[in-house]
């Protein structure tokens, strides 16, 4: 194995260890064609790589990129693995994709988190703190807090009274968790996101709009990744309950009592009004609307800018504005489509027929 330190700044970065591709390719698994003792320092996309990167060719649709690649090694699946291309060692593996997960925490270790309490940080009464936890600059920490084994917690944070951390847990910069939020073991939430706020709840009364006092908790389970400015409500008179494994993107508003499975992959802008249940393995895609006090079966699958206005069954595909079965959808288009050309037709037949 080759292994040394490198420069950094290139087409694709550069870690600070490189590797021969027979390493890597030992390391996933693979089987090497070519010059295994090629030497491997970044990861780059075929279009920018250069001699000292590994790249990735999964899909048919980017032979083309690998025929003009510059890319000394390549992770490539068994169907492509002939395809024309000036590489000078390929890794023929399964599952090129998932074959990463396991190269690039080695090309790109991350740096351990410094452990200690920051002397701008303000710990409020009770806090209790694990073994190497990690407090940043101007955080705030509330009564009775507790904070597992290695929570590492970015600058400017706020971490509520009560609100409980578990073990390995890590809050990007400027993240809030708001009183009556509990994190579970290795959830990543990043900068930004705010969880345990009151939901959107009001009562008419008297002709006004009284706000709804929101008791529920807001639990979050093992290993769920919160992207940045995202924000989930704590529940109203229930939780608000996100399932373990479950990756949430950027930009998402889940509501007050909603309840998400485990598994499930909420993409960016995606908005989930209050007291939805989501089951296990769902996949919401991009923009992603759906109205109150609604199921979406186990394993569904919701396409991008879908407008959902009922329950959905689990395992199926919907899409469209309002949400329907996918191919259902796809005839409703190509019927819309051909409108204007039979509208152009009927047109005709009346000129004829008022002749």
């Amino acid at each position: 194995m080759t292994q040394h330190a490198t420069a950094s700044g290139s087409a694709g970065g550069e870690g600070a260890i490189s590797f021969s591709a027979a390493a890597l390719a030992r390391l996933v698994g693979g089987v090497v064609r070519g010059d295994g003792s090629h030497v491997v320092t970044g990861i780059a996309p075929l279009d920018r790589a250069e001699e000292h990167h590994l790249s990735l060719l999964a899909t048919a649709g980017y032979r083309e990129q690998f025929a003009s690649s510059r890319a000394g090694a390549i992770l490539v699946c068994p169907e492509l693995a002939d395809s024309p291309g000036g590489a000078r060692c390929r890794i023929v593996v399964e599952r090129p994709a998932e074959a990463l997960l396991g190269i690039l925490p080695q090309l790109y270790p991350e740096a351990p988190s410094p452990t200690g309490i920051h002397n701008t940080a303000i710990l409020g009464r009770g806090v209790k703190l694990g073994a190497g936890v990690s407090i940043g600059p101007y955080t705030v920490v509330g009564d009775g807090a507790a904070l597992g084994d290695g929570v590492t917690i970015g600058p400017h944070c706020v971490v509520g009274a009560g609100v409980e951390v578990g073990v390995g847990s890590h809050l990007s910069a400027s993240v809030t968790l708001s009183p009556g939020t509990r994190l579970g073991q290795r959830v990543r939430v990043y900068s930004g996101a705010r969880l345990g706020g009151d939901g959107f709840g009001y009562v008419l009364r008297d002709g006004a709009h009284a706000k709804l006092p929101h008791v529920g908790q807001c639990l979050i389970g093992d290993d769920v990744d919160i992207g940045a400015n995202t924000t989930i409500d704590r529940g109203s008179i229930d939780d608000t309950v996100i399932g373990a494994g479950t990756k949430i993107d950027n930009l998402v508003h889940i509501a007050h009592n909603v309840r998400i499975g485990r598994n499930c992959l909420l993409m960016a802008q995606v908005g989930i009004a209050g007291s939805v249940h989501i089951g296990d393995g769902c996949l919401l895609a991009g923009q992603v609307g759906v109205s109150g006090h609604h199921t979406i079966g186990d394993g569904a699958r919701l396409s991008a800018q879908a407008g959902v206005f009922g329950d959905i069954p689990a395992g199926e595909t919907w899409s469209g504005y309002p949400a329907r079965p996918h191919r259902e959808m796809l005839r409703a288009h190509a019927a819309l489509f051909r409108l204007a050309s039979m509208m152009k037709r009927i047109e005709q037949l009346l000129t004829r027929a008022a002749e």
